[in-house]
């Protein structure tokens, strides 16, 4: 199968399942509450390296108080890590930020962590709650007037690992495709892309010849190892691969995400278009390039 000059190779992105959350962030202006969002997302691009994998989801059109703000998302390998990840983030990055305020955006989700009923301790014992709703809120007495916290949060089913590569003859042109792919995928609901600018350019092989590291670069994907390790997949004239990664809180908005993003990525010159698996040995979700492009 062929988009404009780009080939679709017939594979497959091998996705996992993740417990997801979603963590409305408010604040007196919009410019605060992005603020939070990118200071409590940061530092989230991989399980493997941070424990979490977290990106802003989009800015909110509606939020419980009426105020501007943004929704983030969250994405780790069971609820414990969620709730640790959450403390720490929420406490650290939100609390501390201007006029903020911090929300449950999964109110429906059966599985439920305990965030700021954690949280509240900060305030020494002036803290104070009220439930609306059935929803417990905590409001922290801080320096410039209070944090308001929702006590828990919910964590539903998520996708993670969802995949596609880009193949090109220079860095420029690789980098173009990757940015309107990424800017095309921003706005499908429910999808985060946790890498920097939405793009990955060391994607990675589970394992190492080092003892000590859990992951590699993925040597096959590499134009400068071409023609110095065994099966490469580096087409001849490729000289720049990058990864584009996401997760999302169900498996269609991740394969819709991936229809789109490829779609948009095929511009003109861009030679090949594959996605990353582990021969479908690791992941339960099979997400293949060339069903979803049709």
């Amino acid at each position: 199968m062929r988009v404009g000059s780009a080939f679709i190779e017939d594979t497959f992105a091998e996705a996992f399942g993740m417990c997801g959350a979603r963590v409305t962030i408010t604040a007196a202006s919009e410019k605060w509450a992005i603020e939070a969002a990118r200071a409590a997302t940061g530092f989230g691009t991989s399980i493997i390296g941070c424990g979490v994998e977290a990106g802003i989801e989009a800015v909110a059109t509606s939020t419980p108080d009426g105020r501007p703000g943004v929704h983030c998302l969250f994405f780790t390998v069971s609820a414990e890590d969620m709730e640790k990840q959450l403390i720490a983030r929420v406490g650290q990055a939100v609390m501390t930020c201007p006029t903020t305020a911090c929300y449950n955006g999964l109110p429906g989700a059966e599985k439920r962590v305990n965030i700021g009923g954690r949280l509240r301790f900060f305030g020494d014992g002036y803290q104070s709650s009220k439930v609306l709703d059935g929803r417990r809120f905590w409001r922290i007495p801080v320096m410039e007037g209070e944090f308001l916290v929702e006590e828990e949060f919910g964590v539903a089913r998520g996708v993670g690992g969802g995949n596609f590569i880009v193949m090109a003859g220079s860095s420029s042109l690789a980098l173009r495709a990757a940015e309107v792919a990424v800017e095309a995928m921003r706005e499908v609901p429910g999808v985060i892309l946790p890498f920097p600018g939405g793009v990955v350019r060391s994607g990675s092989r589970v394992g190492s010849r080092y003892a000590f590291l859990r992951a590699s670069t993925n040597a096959a994907m590499c134009p400068t190892l071409r023609g110095r390790v065994s099966g490469t997949q580096v087409p001849e004239g490729v000289n720049s691969v990058l990864e584009i990664v996401m997760d999302g809180l169900s498996l269609d908005s991740v394969v819709e995400a991936t229809r789109i993003g490829v779609t948009s990525a095929c511009m003109d010159g861009i030679q090949a278009v594959t996605a990353g698996n582990y021969g479908g040995k690791l992941g339960k979700y099979h997400i293949h390039l060339r069903q979803v492009l049709e």
